[in-house]
C-alpha cells in the first residue's frame, strides 16, 4: 500500500472542504493571521483519523468532514498560542503567527480559530443527541488540552517529574485529540460499542506514540543538537521523556551535569552537548523510541475488534509510519 497516496487522498478531500471557514475577511490582518498558518502545511493527521475511523466502521466519509473540521481548526488554535508561550520562532518551515503578524494579533487568531472549530460542528448533519455528545466531547477534549499545557509549563519549573507525571501530561496536551478523532468518526459512522471503544482505544496510544515520537525526533542525532529547539528545551527545563528518564536515572558525574545546565537559561552550546552526551550514555533517547515502539503496539491491537477493510488497513500503516517518520 502507497500509505503516502491514500493519506493526500484523504487530505485533498478535507482541504476542499475546511477552506469554507476560513475566507478572506476584514479586519485583514487577523483573517491573514488566522490563515497563515492553517493553510500553511501540516499533515492533517487527526481528520484523516477521523475520516478513516469512520470509513473502518463502514461509515459515509462526507458526513465526518465538519467534525473533522472542527478538529483542525482546533489543533492549530493550541498551536498559534503554543508557539506564544513557547517563544517558538518558527512553524513548518515559516515564521510562527505571532512572529509575523505580532503577539496581540496572533491570541486573537487563536481565539479566532477556536470559535471557529465550533462554527464547524454546526455543519454536521447529525441527530441532536449525537451532536451534543460529540460537542461536549470536543468541549471536555479543550479542557484536558489546556490542563495538559498547564502542567507542561508548570514541570518547566520543577527538578524532577515522574515517568508517570509525563505520560498523563503528552495524554492530556496531545492525545486526547487523536482519541477524539478516532472515536467521533467512529461514532458519526454509525460503529456499535465496540467499535467505538476500538477505534478510541487506537487514537489515544497513536497520540501517545506520536508525542513521544516528537521527542525522539529533536534530539535523536548529533547534527540536530544545536538547533534551535532542543537548545531551548534543555535550557527551558523542558520535561520529555528522554530528560524525565535522565534525571530520574543520572548519578555521578552525569546528574552534576543534568543539575548544572538542564534548565539554565544561560547554557552554551558546548553545554548542550554535554548534555545530549548524557542522554545518549544513559540510554535515555533508545528509551523514548522503545516506548514509542510499545504504544504503538497498543494502538493496533486496539483495532483488533474491527472487521478488515481497507480502512482499518491504512490505520494500520498510519500507525507504523507514526514511528518511522523523521519529521
Amino acid at each position: 500500500m502507497d500509505l503516502e497516496a491514500e493519506l493526500k487522498k484523504r487530505c485533498n478531500a478535507f482541504n476542499n472542504y475546511w477552506k469554507k471557514f476560513l475566507p478572506e475577511g476584514g479586519p485583514a490582518d487577523l483573517y491573514n493571521a488566522a490563515r497563515h498558518l492553517t493553510f500553511g502545511g501540516g499533515k492533517r493527521l487527526r481528520p484523516c483519523i477521523a475520516m478513516l475511523s469512520c470509513k473502518s466502521v463502514f461509515g459515509d466519509v462526507e458526513s465526518v468532514l465538519p467534525f473533522a473540521a472542527a478538529l483542525e481548526l482546533m489543533h492549530n488554535f493550541t498551536l498559534v498560542h503554543d508557539d506564544i508561550m513557547d517563544k517558538s520562532d518558527m512553524r513548518r518551515s515559516q515564521q510562527s503567527v505571532h512572529i509575523k503578524f505580532g503577539e496581540p494579533t496572533a491570541i486573537l487568531a487563536g481565539d479566532f480559530l477556536f470559535a471557529k472549530s465550533f462554527e464547524a460542528m454546526h455543519d454536521l448533519s447529525v441527530d441532536l443527541s449525537m451532536f451534543k455528545e460529540l460537542d461536549y466531547s470536543l468541549i471536555e477534549c479543550v479542557l484536558d488540552i489546556c490542563r495538559g499545557q498547564q502542567l507542561d509549563v508548570e514541570f518547566e519549573q520543577r527538578k524532577m517529574v515522574t515517568e508517570e507525571e509525563y505520560i498523563n501530561m503528552i495524554n492530556k496536551k496531545t492525545a486526547v485529540l487523536f482519541e477524539l478523532a478516532a472515536r467521533g468518526g467512529a461514532i458519526i459512522g454509525g460503529g456499535n460499542q465496540d467499535e467505538i471503544t476500538a477505534c478510541a482505544g487506537y487514537g489515544l496510544n497513536l497520540g501517545l506514540s506520536f508525542q513521544i515520537w516528537d521527542d525522539y525526533l529533536d534530539i535523536s542525532s548529533e547534527e540536530k543538537i544545536l538547533g534551535k529547539d532542543i537548545g531551548n528545551d534543555i535550557r527551558n527545563g523542558k520535561k520529555t521523556l528522554i530528560a524525565v528518564y535522565s534525571l530520574q536515572n543520572a548519578s555521578g558525574e552525569n546528574k552534576k551535569i543534568l543539575d548544572e545546565i538542564f534548565g539554565n537559561r544561560n547554557a552554551s552550546d558546548d553545554d548542550i552537548k554535554h548534555v545530549f552526551r548524557v542522554f545518549k550514555e544513559m540510554g535515555s533517547i533508545e528509551h523514548a523510541r522503545n516506548t514509542g515502539f510499545d504504544y504503538i503496539k497498543k494502538a493496533k491491537n486496539a483495532l483488533n475488534p474491527l472487521r478488515d477493510s481497507e480502512a482499518k488497513e491504512i490505520l494500520m500503516e498510519l500507525a507504523d509510519y507514526s514511528i518511522q517518520r523523521e519529521k
